[in-house]
């Protein structure tokens, strides 16, 4: 008799602990260690500068300290970074105003908005020899965009708006398509698409491979004020760690200081870390040129946040448009 309990009391352990190390599983892996975890998404695009710059010089290491850890998560579209967020994958994150938006309407305002990043950084090109000088000759044009749904299609949409026309998709003359930004070349080479709005440093590529621009970045939207990108966080690990979202900020404002100077030293540690990651470099010429047409700030301007809200209303990306209250974090 005893030995049968001696045996349940084994198996009760057993199972207790397997069902702990079955919880530790799911933390992340720095917290196991006894350390916070904290990982911020990001695209290794220049739009993004002050994420590749602090990752650069590893400024979050030294900001947070040894009981930290720092994990950076790259993205190549916003769908995929807003889709970690939810997941609780990535904790604060440089995105696109646009999907910011739509993360924090589908999230019932879990994903807010702490901060703009950077504004502009985008121009409508249009194909060599093609007659476009104004957004209104995009009438029986095809022009391309990077993705359904994102800040620069958003964009064009408005400018169709303003000139009197449509999409095709909405019985317009215009044909809108999404067109990788590495492919927008061959196809305007080949004559599939006339024009394209795309961001940087996509504009001052294509503009040195001989395409000719129609509307520089401040002409687009805006004035060229608009965010193009934004840092957003979970509002659960704001209230966790409220310290370390302050720490995060200072030297978010911090590198938006020192990008914004454009100096040399500071552009070529960003072009060194996206030649990290993805291989490739940007000359000096398109580097610097990119980078007349982004501007740096910390300050939301809620006035074009709100257009992209309610075009995205319009276009029935997202089911409702996010008051200011449930949008920002006020600081």
């Amino acid at each position: 008799m005893k030995k049968l309990k001696w045996l349940a009391m084994v198996l009760v352990m057993t199972v207790a602990l397997v069902g702990c190390q079955g919880k530790k599983s799911e933390t992340k892996q720095g917290e196991q260690s006894g350390k916070t975890e904290v990982t911020i998404g990001y695209f290794d695009n220049i739009t993004h500068a002050q994420a590749l710059l602090m990752k650069h010089d590893k400024t979050l290491e030294e900001k947070f300290g040894d009981q930290v850890s720092v994990k950076w998560q790259s993205f190549n579209a916003g769908p995929a970074e807003v889709e970690a967020l939810f997941a609780g994958d990535v904790d604060l994150g440089y995105i696109g105003p646009v999907p910011a938006i739509t993360a924090n309407v589908k999230s019932k305002g879990d994903v807010v908005v702490l901060s703009s990043a950077t504004k502009a950084g985008a121009v409508l090109l249009k194909r060599k020899g093609v007659e476009i000088n104004s957004v209104k000759d995009l009438d029986g044009k095809t022009v391309a965009i990077p993705q359904l749904g994102n800040t620069q299609h958003l964009c064009l949409l408005h400018l169709l708006t303003e000139n009197d026309l449509k999409p095709d998709t909405a019985g317009g003359t215009v044909k809108v398509t999404a067109v990788a930004n590495a492919d927008v070349e061959n196809m305007m080479e080949r004559g599939d698409i006339d024009a394209a709005l795309v961001p940087e440093p996509w504009g001052a590529t294509l503009l040195s491979k001989g395409a000719e621009l129609v509307l520089d970045a401040d002409q687009v939207y805006e004035n060229g004020e608009y965010d193009v990108a934004v840092v957003v966080v979970r509002k659960e690990f704001l209230k966790e760690h409220e310290d370390l979202v302050t720490k995060f900020m200072e030297a978010h404002k911090a590198a938006t200081e020192e990008v914004d100077k454009k100096e040399i030293e500071t552009l070529s540690k960003i072009n060194d870390q996206i030649n990290e990651e993805t291989g490739k470099s940007l000359t000096t010429d398109i580097l610097q040129e990119a980078f007349t047409r982004i501007g740096l700030s910390n300050d939301i301007n809620k006035e074009a946040m709100q257009g992209f809200a309610n075009i995205s209303k319009e276009e029935e990306f997202i089911s409702e448009i996010p008051d200011d209250a449930s949008l920002y974090v006020e600081e």
